[in-house]
């Protein structure tokens, strides 16, 4: 198991991914979190705030080999699971790889292809494996997916499944930087700062370490009641359709126990379920016509997450 230091390791890690990103910590962190409790990541936003770089900087800084796909309409899914071809000279049928076999896989505007390439990741987010042609082969460890998308609505794109946003552990936006952000990021650029001056901080095989610790973090029994009971609670309410499902927590529990790691705890307290609540629930509820906009859903998450009261820790 990797001796790194949680709270150093992890600052470490921001920092690098924030040479290229500038002003969205809060967002490089949970998606540091998502990566660390073993779960996918969807990044919704308008094009050109730095979604497709803040994914790239992981790969380098996480040591990750990775690969990007554009998704667009005529993008196949043996692009994405690869195909068999036949050899002439052994009769047999050769595997080719397909672009989702590495540790990052990068899905590019995920919601501009067909919903039939859209399913080709599922069984490899969820099982962490493809079939093809009848014959099973697992992804590499560690395996995460990071889709962008653009919001539902702009030209070319078509709703994601709800089947397929429950497989992603947490949706985050990074949205337009501030003005002074937004200025230390053309200075940078002018100054020649590039993906290229991002550092590894960890190898393959400790970050498979930290995830290892990550999950050995203890949550205690009234914890988990406190899930379970913020999960039903958006199953009862009227403005939303469907409400979370198990997966949502199991996630919710995951990112949980990342937040207290890296923070340097053991152990998960409320505040650790506070922190990434409304990212890793919101995107996984049908809403009700009248609540479709982003806005008031954040506001009615919030509201149910203020509602329950949460437990003391001794």
């Amino acid at each position: 198991m990797s001796t790194i230091n949680s709270i150093s390791g992890a600052k470490q890690i921001v920092y690098e991914v924030s040479k290229v990103i500038v002003g969205k910590d809060d967002v490089i962190i949970k998606m540091l979190l998502s990566i660390l409790a073993g779960g996918h990541i969807l990044m919704e936003d308008i094009p050109g705030v730095g979604k497709t770089t803040v994914a790239l900087a992981f790969s380098k800084a996480l040591g990750l080999e990775y690969n990007r796909v554009q998704f667009t309409p005529d993008v196949l899914p043996s692009d994405i699971t690869g195909y068999s071809i036949y050899d002439r000279n052994t009769g047999e049928m050769n595997y080719q790889r397909g672009a989702i076999l590495c540790n990052l896989f990068l899905a590019d505007e995920l919601n501009r292809a067909t919903s039939r390439t859209q399913s080709a990741l599922l069984q490899a987010m969820e099982e962490g494996e493809v079939t093809v042609d009848s014959l099973t082969y697992p992804v590499p460890r560690p395996f995460v997916v990071i889709a962008t998308q653009n919001p539902s609505g702009a030209k070319g794109t078509q709703l994601l499944p709800d089947s397929q946003l429950d497989r992603f552990m947490i949706r985050l936006s990074m949205g337009y930087p501030d003005p002074s952000a937004e200025a230390e990021m053309i200075r940078r650029k002018q100054q020649g700062v590039s993906l290229e001056m991002v550092q590894q901080v960890v190898s393959r095989g400790e970050l498979v370490g930290l995830i290892a610790q990550v999950e050995q973090v203890y949550i205690k029994d009234n914890l988990i009641d406190y899930i379970v009971r913020l999960c039903s609670l958006t199953r009862r309410d009227s403005r939303i359709l469907q409400g979370a499902s198990p997966r949502a927590a199991l996630s919710l529990t995951a990112l949980a126990k990342a937040t207290a790691w890296i923070q340097g705890r053991d152990y998960v307290i409320p505040s650790d379920i506070r922190f990434v609540f409304a990212d890793a629930i919101q995107h996984r509820l049908i809403w009700a016509q009248e609540n479709q906009s982003y806005s008031r859903q954040r506001a009615v998450v919030d509201e149910l997450f203020a509602s329950v009261k949460a437990p003391e820790i001794r």
